[in-house]
């Protein structure tokens, strides 16, 4: 291994995010790490033509999938058949391999929104308002609609999942590198989701942050555990990204963000050892 590697920065800096500066955030973040490595930035579907090249690849601020279905499926075989050494690993457990988990964990019992993909799980369902339909496969809201109790009997349940829509008081994300916890943010407005606040995460609410990070058993890698706090006071998992996640590193303080920076390119250097 060089003393350099060399890494290929996988991101669509002009993925039109709604609330998020996928290009800015990547600018930094290379901006900063070349400090350490031999880098060079590419669209999603320039990957799998290039990522053998490389000593790695880190796959960013790369859009949703959903968009490219069968080239990312390309990229991943390929990655996997070939041995490349793709950052995080194609390995985890959460959104990288869709919605699945969500349906696991509320088998499990585990502290997530409760989740059913079958008109006969509808009964497990808390009573509410609304509920909430989503693709299977969806990111970023895509598809999300919200129906009353009434219309899920006629609906077409091929690939989506249904959960109760939940009155919580505000959404939190947890933010790690590998096992170690980094910062977190919250959204004080359920209403503005990307309107975020750094938030001082009590020992309990690091616990429950903590226990899906374990679940999901990445070795290396970013990660970030959304949650909501119900009205019972209670946190609920409402996603667990580890494909892509969106640091927000805009809204931290300037030492929280050199520590993120910091403790990345340490993870890279040990994924690469």
């Amino acid at each position: 291994m060089p003393d350099r590697p060399s890494l290929l920065y996988v991101t669509d800096l002009a993925y039109p995010a709604r609330g998020r500066r996928y290009g800015d955030e990547d600018v930094l973040l290379t901006s900063r790490l070349r400090e350490w490595f031999d880098l060079a930035l590419c669209h999603p579907l320039d990957a799998l033509a290039l990522m053998e090249r490389f000593d790695a690849v880190v796959v960013r601020n790369s859009g949703p999938v959903l968009h490219y279905r069968e080239e990312y499926a390309r990229f991943r075989a390929r990655a996997l058949a070939d041995g490349v050494r793709v950052y995080n690993p194609l390995t985890g457990r959460g959104d990288m391999a869709g919605k699945q988990y969500l349906l696991d964990l509320t088998e499990a019992g585990e502290p997530v929104i409760p989740t059913v993909d079958r008109p006969q799980d509808l009964p497990r369902l808390p009573a509410a308002d609304a509920y909430a339909v989503k693709p299977k496969e969806g990111a970023d809201s895509i598809g999300l609609r919200f129906l009353p109790r009434a219309e899920l009997d006629g609906l077409d349940w091929g690939g989506v999942l249904v959960q109760p829509r939940i009155d919580f008081r505000y959404e939190v994300s947890f933010y790690f590198v590998d096992d170690a916890f980094q910062y977190a943010l919250y959204a004080p407005d359920p209403a503005r989701r990307w309107v975020l606040e750094p938030y001082e995460p009590g020992a309990a609410d690091l616990a429950f942050a903590r226990r899906f990070v374990d679940w999901n058993t990445l070795d290396h890698g970013i990660q970030r555990v959304d949650a909501c706090r119900a009205p019972d006071g209670r946190l609920l998992m409402v996603e667990l990204e580890d494909l892509n996640p969106y640091l927000s590193l805009d809204l931290v303080p300037e030492a929280t963000r050199e520590r993120f920076v910091r403790a990345l390119a340490d993870s890279l250097h040990r994924f690469l050892a």
